[in-house]
């Protein structure tokens, strides 16, 4: 049996797709109820609360461990979460991270972070570790004005990254879960190109077939917004990638094509395949 952790999510909800098509017993977890395809168990549960995984793990020979947003803060603990994944007897976990481990380890959230992946990494016998980029589904932040004004509304404009679909990163962490080979693997993943909030607003008009204007946000109004829904921290770092990438951020990287044997989606890939949620 295999445990998803965030299995209602962008990527958790491919991730947990994918594995019960191949026929695994598959065990999806949540903060909230949600519908899961046939033969998946859900579970209801809360990360950041002591023991919250440890009822789910009973039988379970690997999990898939994609953090809550509290979880990200200073303080949050996930270490814990090893620990009791550890001592249900799991023997793989693959854990979601960030290319920020690497390219900006002294932020905060990425000490925390790569203090979970050394954890990780000295607790259970088999293990895989994924570092995205910024991710295609960010652009669903901007669903609301599309809309509404048919704009976007974003900080930095002009500077790009090569941001990753959510289903590369589920696919990759299927064949992490699933194959023997990949233990032990770091995996940076990221699109296939660098690509700017104007060239995102250029491709979802393409997928919509209308104009979608453009309103840059300074980074204050832009931090004011993230932190509704993430730690200032989070927001913090996150704007510090989007606003001055480094030569190691703006880097396409391989690992995509690596593990599954083909070139990642594009940012217009992503835009085509939820244009229903800027309609």
């Amino acid at each position: 049996m295999i445990v998803v952790t965030g299995a209602t999510g962008n990527i958790g909800r491919p991730l947990t797709r994918a594995l019960a098509e191949a026929g695994e017993q598959v065990t999806a977890v949540s903060r909230h109820s949600a519908e899961v395809p046939e033969g998946v168990r859900h579970v209801v549960a809360d990360l950041a609360a002591p023991g919250g995984l440890g009822p789910v793990l009973e039988g379970a020979k690997a999990l898939f461990l994609l953090l809550s947003g509290d979880l990200h803060a200073p303080g949050g603990g996930p270490e814990a979460l090893i620990r009791e994944a550890a001592a249900a007897g799991v023997r793989r976990v693959v854990l979601l991270s960030t290319q920020g481990v690497v390219t900006r380890p002294y932020g905060p959230t990425r000490v925390a972070m790569r203090a979970l992946e050394d954890a990780l990494q000295e607790s259970v016998p088999e293990w895989a570790v994924l570092r995205p980029g910024g991710f295609a589904s960010n652009a669903l932040w901007w669903a609301e004005s599309v809309r509404t004004d048919r704009v976007v509304a974003a900080p930095f404009g002009d500077v790009g990254v090569p941001i990753v679909d959510p289903a590369d990163i589920a696919e990759v962490a299927a064949a992490c879960l699933l194959e023997d080979r990949h233990v032990g693997g770091v995996y940076e993943l990221t699109g296939p190109e660098v690509i700017t909030p104007r060239g995102q607003t250029a491709a979802l008009a393409a997928a919509l077939g209308t104009p979608v204007g453009f309103h840059e946000l300074t980074r204050e109004e832009a931090r004011a917004a993230m932190a509704l829904n993430m730690p200032v921290e989070l927001a913090d770092d996150t704007l510090d990638i989007l606003g001055s990438p480094s030569p190691a951020e703006l880097r396409v990287s391989p690992d995509v094509e690596r593990v599954l044997g083909r070139a990642p989606r594009s940012f217009a890939d992503w835009a085509a395949r939820n244009v229903a949620a800027f309609r």
